[in-house]
């Protein structure tokens, strides 16, 4: 990579610098801990993507004694991340409380069957 930017030299970022670019310095900081569980791969594929929209850097690997090469994407995986970024990630993996849900901001008069309508 040039350290001058000359007119026509731009190149596409490849898929390592665009995840690159949404991690938030703050929370790459510090030992990796466990936030979370998986029960595949595909599931903490998952997770690591809704980490990394909130700009949490994060991995997965094996549970302990689930790491044999013949299960391939199946097998129980943790979500790491780095101490900084821990809180941030469990809430962002919390489930919404129930006023947060959608749908909640009906008045509970409303749904009573004696409702007038």
């Amino acid at each position: 990579m040039p350290l001058v930017y000359l007119p026509g030299m731009e190149s596409e970022a490849s898929e390592r610098q665009r995840k690159a670019r949404k991690i938030k310095p703050q929370y790459s900081e510090g030992r990796l801990v466990k936030v979370a569980y998986a029960s595949n791969q595909p599931e903490a594929e998952l997770i690591e993507t809704l980490l990394l929209e909130e700009g949490i850097p994060s991995l997965s690997r094996r549970s302990g004694g689930f790491d044999v090469p013949d299960f391939l994407a199946a097998g129980p995986r943790d979500i790491l991340v780095p101490e900084s970024g821990a809180e941030a990630a469990r809430e962002a993996l919390a489930p919404p409380l129930p006023d947060e849900a959608p749908g909640t901001d009906v008045e509970p008069e409303a749904l009573s069957p004696d409702a007038e309508r």
